[in-house]
């Protein structure tokens, strides 16, 4: 299977999916991305179409973030449930964005249910 074919099967996954998942201001959409070596999660509120707040391996805040790729998504995930919950959102709705919930998807997902969000 080539690239080309993965990345257009992902995007028909993803098609899928988001016709159903939809985010709010009380219950944002939690979007996660994943690169070969990095993670980016994001909440957002589709109704304004605003991105609520962002969160990434890339982030000042994680510059200094050690351990495999799967604990350092599960990091991420912590500290958007930590942002999330100081800002008042509890309650998000996960958008897996195509991948597999598998991996370090699922590590962000359990990091962030660890430190409290509820989806």
């Amino acid at each position: 299977m080539s690239q080309i074919d993965k990345a257009a099967r992902r995007q028909k996954i993803k098609a899928r999916s988001r016709s159903t998942l939809h985010g709010n201001a009380t219950r944002p959409r939690l979007c996660v991305y994943r690169s070969l070596s990095q993670i980016y999660a994001q909440l957002i509120d589709d109704e304004s179409g605003k991105t609520l707040m962002a969160v990434s391996t890339m982030s000042k805040d994680n510059a200094g973030l050690n351990g495999s790729k799967s604990e350092k998504s599960a990091a991420v995930g912590k500290q958007l449930a930590e942002k999330a919950i100081a800002q008042g959102i509890s309650n998000v709705v996960f958008d897996r964005n195509g991948f597999r919930y598998h991996g370090r998807i699922k590590a962000l997902a359990d990091g962030a249910r660890e430190a409290g969000l509820i989806f």
